[in-house]
């Protein structure tokens, strides 16, 4: 069922696009898989190199051109003019998907990078998985089983407290206390099939890009964080 205020509404997956540079050897195949196309403002940019029209642009529209806002129908561009939250947040709260699939919000600038960290973690509801040309990045849901190649890099990154147990990782993490201040989780490898399970939905979870597909079929598994 939609929120209110929902903008895009969507039975498969939604390719989120934001304004990031760079996203040539990322975008195609996301784009293969989506069912729909969402742009992040100057995202649009992007996704109208790829032939396409985005379904939907939503954002403060500070940052796309005029020219581009003016080669689409006016009925797709959504303005939101508050000034407190990121165009990440706006389009992510106004998308119901299974799956959103986000790219172009990692690998510029810093703070934007940190800023959609931010966010991911704030909607854990949201099955939001952010593609870069190295990572692939979501929030862990409460229990996860991943079958990836033995050495392969997972990392993980808490945004708050976070407690859990793994099996399949070279470094276990049972027992311990994840902050971001202090403990943290990154550069850990696997040496088995992989079973994550964490307390919060305050984890993120780090493969690489390649790993995407597998990511993506354990995800498809996994159970959700529900917010009350």
């Amino acid at each position: 069922m939609s929120s209110p205020g929902t903008v895009i509404d969507s039975d498969g997956a939604v390719l989120l696009v934001g304004g990031s540079p760079d996203l040539s050897d990322v975008l195609p195949g996301l784009a293969a898989q989506a069912a729909r196309i969402v742009a992040a403002d100057s995202g649009a940019e992007a996704v109208i190199a790829l032939d396409r029209t985005p379904d939907a642009v939503i954002g403060d529209m500070d940052s796309l051109s005029d020219d581009v806002a003016s080669r689409l129908p006016t009925t797709l561009l959504h303005h939101i003019a508050e000034q407190d939250s990121t165009d990440f947040e706006k389009c992510l709260s106004r998308i119901e998907a299974p799956l959103i699939l986000g790219a172009g919000f990692t690998g510029g600038r810093v703070d934007h990078t940190l800023a959609a960290m931010n966010v991911l973690v704030r909607y854990p509801q949201k099955r939001c998985v952010l593609v870069g040309r190295e990572d692939a990045i979501c929030v862990a849901p409460p229990g996860i089983e991943l079958a990836l190649p033995k050495k392969t890099r997972l990392s993980l990154f808490p945004m708050a407290a976070v407690t859990g147990t793994s099996e399949g990782l070279n470094w276990p993490i049972d027992g311990l206390l994840f902050e971001p201040a202090a403990q943290i989780g990154t550069s850990n490898f696997v040496t088995g099939p992989v079973r994550l399970l964490v307390d919060q939905p305050a984890m993120l979870l780090i493969l690489p890009r390649v790993c995407l597909p597998d990511f993506l079929v354990a995800l498809g598994t996994a159970p959700r964080w529900s917010v009350a």
